[in-house]
């Protein structure tokens, strides 16, 4: 099988995106043989359909989950293809509404609408107390002062079988404003230390904000591999509106071949 393939950097995440249609019960193979490939050191892979719900491009994820980042590099390319737009509409997986992706390209950012946290919740793993942010298709369990560690991701899954319809968990390590993101996708079977990660970024910011006082929250996490801004603007002590922001770099179209795809 020949696929158009596109590598996109958006703060470190690197990301593959698929510019041919392949057949959803192909998708986790194809993502999987994608990620082998030592040359793109790619730790995900979205899948570019037609639009859906009237949007300017569709992106669907290797495992059905949303990613921020996936999308704001999607949103960047999108906006290249259609003539340097400042201002896209994706469609993505992972999320059941349209989101607004704002591109300045000679900045080389672009920043994304995020999910509302559907729930946060104390949680304690190892007598490590930390705070469970639901974002919908993915959620992420933050802690600080935690040296990042397999281990204590492992100790900490059962808190996530208890959540349905989830596409995708996490745990982020804070240390100040580090940032190490681990990330789990069942339906592909991958586990990366991501060298950032969007959705976790605004799970850390959600988890910092909680108690503040009304208005916009915005920090800026030091990751593996990139910086990610994530803002949640709170009103009457929720969050009412979510971002996150970043530098975006986009590759060129290139094509490769898999061989012995199974049918």
């Amino acid at each position: 099988m020949k696929l158009k393939i596109l590598r996109a950097d958006p703060a470190g995440n690197i990301t593959l995106f698929v510019l041919d249609p392949v057949e959803r019960e192909k998708r986790a193979e194809v993502a999987a043989r994608l990620m082998d490939m030592p040359e793109f050191k790619a730790e995900q892979v979205g899948f570019v359909c037609p639009p859906q719900e009237g949007g300017d491009g569709r992106m669907e994820m290797m495992g059905g989950e949303f990613c921020g980042n996936a999308t704001r590099a999607f949103g960047a390319l999108l906006a290249r293809e259609k003539g340097e737009l400042s201002k896209v509409r994706v469609e993505t997986s992972g999320c059941d509404h349209i989101v607004t992706v704002d591109v300045d390209r000679e900045a080389g950012t672009a920043r994304t609408e995020m999910p509302l946290p559907q729930s946060v919740v104390s949680a304690q793993v190892d007598g490590c107390r930390g705070l469970l942010v639901h974002l919908g298709g993915i959620a992420h369990l933050v802690v600080e002062g935690v040296e990042p560690n397999l281990a204590f991701f492992q100790r900490a899954e059962p808190l996530f079988q208890n959540i349905e319809g989830l596409d995708a968990y996490g745990v982020i390590f804070l240390e100040g404003g580090r940032m190490t993101p681990l990330v789990k996708v069942p339906a592909t079977d991958t586990l990366v230390w991501e060298g950032s990660c969007g959705s976790g970024s605004l799970a850390a910011a959600v988890a910092q904000s909680q108690g503040e006082d009304d208005g916009e929250f915005t920090r800026e996490y030091i990751q593996p591999a990139g910086v990610v801004r994530a803002t949640v603007v709170r009103l009457g002590g929720a969050a009412a509106a979510t971002y996150i922001g970043g530098p975006v770099e986009l590759g060129p179209e290139i094509q490769v071949e898999l061989e012995n795809l199974k049918q």
